[in-house]
């Protein structure tokens, strides 16, 4: 068989033109072997039919079997030759010839090191969608972290508008100094409480030495 690749008969056919002259020659050698069975059986039956016939089954079928190596022999030899022509004249595309789909090929020619340099454009080309991506998916997080502290400030707002509007409602103009004067209240009144748990404290130590 041909070692040759015919990579562009490949193209062309859809099948190695190698793979079918090995179909061809395995179907030639199968019905080559079941005519060698009927031409036994047809002898065997001949052979039942002559009176005395000293000639056994065994020696036919190994009559049959030399018969079938002197045919397979000579088969292989005009198969070689067949098969030459065949590669040769019928599964072969010259070298002039272009396929329809390689045309764009000849109108825009391009050499090993320009394909190359493509691939290795087009690689890097994914080494940045990549990272894109990568970026992308980075700055999705954030932005939902930034929706979450968005919503809570919000709420904060709303909170300190309300409590705006119960000032006013109040009589109370400005919700700022409000704030401020409620935080001074506050602290002095922790300051009371302060001084009269420590007067609390001087009373009860007071009554246990009494």
């Amino acid at each position: 068989m041909s070692v040759d690749p015919m990579v562009y008969e490949t193209q062309f056919f859809g099948f190695t033109p190698q793979t079918c002259m090995l179909r061809v020659y395995i179907a030639f050698q199968d019905y080559l072997f079941e005519m060698m069975l009927v031409v036994e059986g047809v002898m065997l039956k001949k052979l039942d039919a002559i009176p005395g016939c000293k000639i056994s089954p065994s020696q036919i079928r190994e009559c049959t079997e030399k018969f079938l190596l002197f045919m397979r022999d000579h088969f292989d030899k005009l198969f070689a030759k067949m098969e030459e022509v065949l590669l040769q004249l019928v599964l072969n595309i010259p070298k002039n010839v272009l396929l329809p789909e390689d045309r764009v090929q000849e109108q825009y020619p391009y050499s090993k090191e320009e394909f190359q340099a493509l691939q290795d454009e087009l690689q890097q080309l994914q080494q940045q969608c990549r990272a894109e991506a990568v970026t992308g998916q980075a700055l999705r997080a954030e932005l939902e972290e930034q929706n979450v502290v968005k919503a809570e400030l919000e709420k904060i707002l709303q909170c300190f508008d309300g409590l705006e509007n119960i000032c006013r409602e109040h009589g109370v103009g400005n919700f700022k100094e409000s704030f401020a004067l409620l935080t001074q209240s506050s602290k002095k009144l922790q300051d009371v409480l302060k001084d009269v748990e420590e007067k609390s404290k001087k009373m009860k130590q007071h009554d246990q030495l009494m």
